[in-house]
């Protein structure tokens, strides 16, 4: 895919180098990619969400109660761009029952409405378009 740079030593462009940063937790496993354009990111983020839903749901989790898959977050994609104070953070949850949760922020999360838009990824798309005005 033009644009995507993955997270090497070997290249000559690193993710500082970049204008945005998408960071897959999905499990115990942490992946980051590198993009030049936020469309790019935010089609990478959507097609790696949609490959994690289609693994099917979460089991229930039984620790001091039990969580069903509705309440797990089987997977969650960020992506942040450039800032010296600020850098736009947002992102979508992949809940264990395969449903999308948007939100901004990173270390203190806010979920978005995904009411108002086609897809929750055209939210994310929205509000990181937003921050860089």
């Amino acid at each position: 895919m033009a644009g995507v740079h993955p997270d090497t030593s070997s290249g000559t462009r690193t993710l500082r180098d970049m204008a945005w940063k998408l960071t897959i937790r999905h499990g115990s496993d942490v992946d980051h990619e590198s993009f030049d354009e936020l469309d790019e990111a935010v089609a990478a983020m959507r097609g790696r969400a949609m490959a994690i839903r289609a693994e099917g749901p979460a089991k229930p989790v039984s620790a001091l109660r039990d969580f069903g898959p509705k309440q797990q977050v089987h997977a969650r994609l960020q992506l942040e761009g450039k800032g010296l104070l600020r850098k736009p953070v947002a992102g979508v949850d992949v809940r264990g029952d395969g449903t999308f949760m948007p939100f901004r922020g990173g270390f203190s999360r806010e979920e978005l409405d995904p009411a108002g838009y086609e897809t929750p990824f055209d939210a994310v798309r929205e509000t990181l378009e937003r921050s860089e005005r």
